[in-house]
Order: structure tokens, then C-alpha cells, then sequence
């Protein structure tokens, strides 16, 4: 198979010397034309597939971090970093972008990751407590609500997500935790709009 391949691409690199040679220029321009849009097509679905892909914020869940909502015709648009989490776990504060919990919801999820695998997690008039102490984020801002909720354990690879806008975030709270496996990337820069470009803490 190997030699197949390889005597093809010897065949073609003559038939494109040749055509240079007869001087047919507008035939091997549409060639290297065509050539040059294939590798950049391969390339991009590449980088879309395994490295970096564009996601647009669904909803308000993540404001003042994010702009989102149905309503809202300017929301923010993402770089989501899918290479990052193959070697490496996400870390508490990282904005993860995941699959929704409703497998009959064809849409991407934007939370912040705030408990780990083996962390009890509370929540008392909004403040949220992992393994019995309040949850600190610096520089990260939070639409506090004055919520309660249960202690839990996060399971082994599974991860609780909160918004940042937590009265108006439906979250782990309330569908339960995210396993790694459908967590997709760590958000790491808004590109869109232009006033609001800047790296994600």
C-alpha cells in the first residue's frame, strides 16, 4: 500500500512538472489553487476537531463573566481549548464548556468548575463551602443568590458546576454532576464582541 502511495504522489509530481513545463500555466495554477484549499480545509477541521474550537454563550448563567440569553443578540463568543484536558484535569475556577445533561438537548453548556473529585459541597444563603470552607475565587465576580444546598460528594471523575449568575443558572444543583468524559474544553478567551475581547479568569 505504502509503494501504491507513493508512486501515485511520484506520478502527480511529474504531471504538475510537466505542466509547468508546457508552460500551461492556468491549469497548474487551478491545481496549487485547489491543492493549498484542500490542506487548509483538512487543517481547520483539525483544530475544530482536537485543538480549538468557537462556542457562543446559550444563556445569561454566566453574567457579568459572560453575556448570554435567548433575548440578548450580542453574546458573547468563545475560543474553547479542547487539547488542554487531555493531559491535565480541570481545575477548580477553570470555565468549562460540556455537552448538555439532556441528551436530547443538542447544545453546548458554559459553567464555572467549582467542586472536584472527592470534594463535600454546601451551599448556605449562597455561600458555597467545599470540604467545610467558603469557597474563595480571586477576581472572579458572583451574582450571589441566598440559596441552600445539601451536602454532596463529587464522584471520581465528575465534576459540580455552578454559574456565575447563580439565581439565574440551572446547574449542578439541579441536574447533577458533570462527568469528564463530556466536558469539552476550558474556555479561555471571549473574541466577541470586540469591546468585551479579553483572556477568561
Amino acid at each position: 500500500m505504502k509503494k501504491i502511495i507513493q508512486g501515485y504522489l511520484k506520478s502527480y509530481k511529474n504531471y504538475k512538472a510537466s505542466l509547468k513545463k508546457d508552460k500551461k500555466t492556468k491549469t497548474a495554477f487551478v491545481i496549487e489553487t485547489i491543492e493549498t484549499l484542500s490542506v487548509a480545509l483538512v487543517a481547520a477541521l483539525l483544530i475544530k476537531t482536537y485543538i480549538l474550537e468557537v462556542s457562543v454563550v446559550p444563556s445569561g448563567s454566566m453574567i457579568p463573566t459572560l453575556i448570554g440569553g435567548v433575548e440578548n443578540k450580542s453574546n458573547d463568543r468563545l475560543f474553547v481549548n479542547k487539547f488542554i484536558y487531555k493531559f491535565s484535569l480541570p481545575n477548580r475556577g477553570d470555565i468549562v464548556v460540556f455537552k448538555s445533561p439532556n441528551p436530547e438537548k443538542n447544545i453546548k453548556y458554559v459553567k464555572r468548575c467549582i467542586g472536584l473529585p472527592g470534594d463535600a459541597i454546601k451551599l448556605e444563603r449562597g455561600i458555597v463551602y467545599i470540604n467545610d470552607r467558603p469557597l474563595i475565587l480571586p477576581g472572579v465576580t458572583i451574582q450571589k443568590d441566598y440559596d441552600f444546598f445539601d451536602t454532596v460528594v463529587v464522584p471520581q471523575d465528575s465534576y459540580f458546576v455552578l454559574g456565575d449568575n447563580r439565581a439565574m443558572s440551572q446547574d449542578s444543583r439541579y441536574w447533577g454532576f458533570v462527568t469528564k468524559k463530556d466536558i469539552l474544553g476550558k474556555a479561555i478567551f471571549t473574541w466577541w464582541p470586540l469591546n468585551r475581547m479579553r483572556k477568561l479568569n
